[in-house]
């Protein structure tokens, strides 16, 4: 009797074994392997995994965003390139000229970076402020339509003045930038150069 059992017991677990093996999902990777044996009860179960998963490379734990590689993204934009400007020389900065702007004097605010989808932004901040144009003051307009354009001051002047006016004007090849302006101002406090941003 205890033969007919040891026998049953045995066939029982490889009647297990074998059901099993046909119920799990179809891996073909398994197949052909190189274990060497066709008999599923002799082949060794596969370990389980000890080591947690490793987590998506594309983003920093529990932030879901995607980490910061310095490397452009598919629309040409580095992650961190469109919410702080780049360092300008000294004495120059980024400004929002105002009324009252003439071909003496130029009224303007400061600014501060703004996030943008092409590009960083400008905001006007605080109370206006003025600075006189040096006499050999100059002026250079932008555009995506053409290329940059050096004008004198009268013209530039009055450049900014129909912007201020018409701030979405885009007649010409030269329109208007928003309020984006780059300026150079002397030692003296006098503004020698004006740099209008082009936008898209």
């Amino acid at each position: 009797m205890p033969v007919s059992r040891t026998l049953l017991a045995a066939a029982l677990v490889a009647s297990a074994a074998f059901g099993l093996t046909a119920c799990g999902p179809d891996d073909s990777s398994d197949q052909g392997a190189g274990s060497g044996s066709n008999n599923p009860a002799t082949a060794a179960p596969t370990a389980a995994p000890t080591s947690a998963p490793a987590a998506p490379t594309g983003s920093p734990a529990g932030t879901g965003k995607p980490a910061p590689t310095g490397a452009s993204t598919p629309s040409g934009q580095s992650e961190e390139g469109f919410c702080t400007h780049g360092p300008l020389p000294a004495g120059q900065k980024w400004i929002y000229p105002g009324k009252g702007t003439t071909t003496t004097t130029l009224v303007y605010k400061d600014t501060k970076d703004v996030c943008g989808v092409d590009d960083v932004g400008f905001d006007p901040v605080g109370a206006d402020k003025t600075a006189a144009f040096a006499p050999t003051a100059k002026g250079h307009l932008s555009s995506v339509l053409a290329p940059p354009k050096d004008v004198n001051l009268a013209d530039l002047v009055k450049h900014v003045n129909e912007c201020i006016a018409t701030p979405h004007n885009e007649k010409g090849s030269y329109p208007c930038s928003s309020g984006d302006y780059k300026v150079a101002i002397d030692a003296s406090g006098k503004v020698t150069e004006l740099w209008e941003r082009a936008h898209s």
